[in-house]
């Protein structure tokens, strides 16, 4: 499911504000997918978990956006400054991350009830 909603989010970002349909799509698609393999195998109820995840995440999706805007758009390589702009967004996702996280998790475990249905009286019913 975290490849179809990468693919899906990628492909409507592309096409409200990407200069190249398919580029945020693959680097969404390729994200989500690790994202299923992460949910698998860690535990999403520890905060440093979550950060080194949002971290992981970024870098693999600002990386790979480079490496295919340089394959198809011929950009010039500038590593320095990729490395700079790489940082900055790692810090405000880890930040972000920190302050929203706690409230997306809380929303997240309604919705798991809710869809699970963990009310006792409709077991009798």
């Amino acid at each position: 499911m975290g490849t179809i909603y990468g693919l899906v989010i990628g492909l409507f970002l592309d096409l409200v504000i990407g200069a190249r349909i398919g580029i945020n799509c693959i680097c969404l698609g390729i994200v989500g997918f690790l994202a299923t393999i992460f949910d698998k195998n860690f535990s999403k109820d520890s905060r440093m978990t979550i950060m080194v995840m949002v971290m992981v995440a970024t870098i693999i999706f600002e990386t790979i956006a480079y490496i295919l805007n340089y394959l198809i758009a011929s950009i010039n390589i500038e590593i320095i400054n990729f490395i700079r702009i790489l940082a900055i967004e790692v810090i405000y996702n880890v930040i972000l991350t920190i302050i929203l996280y706690p409230l997306i998790q809380k929303a997240g475990y309604y919705i798991e009830n809710e869809y699970k249905g963990n009310k006792i009286l409709t077991r009798y019913f």
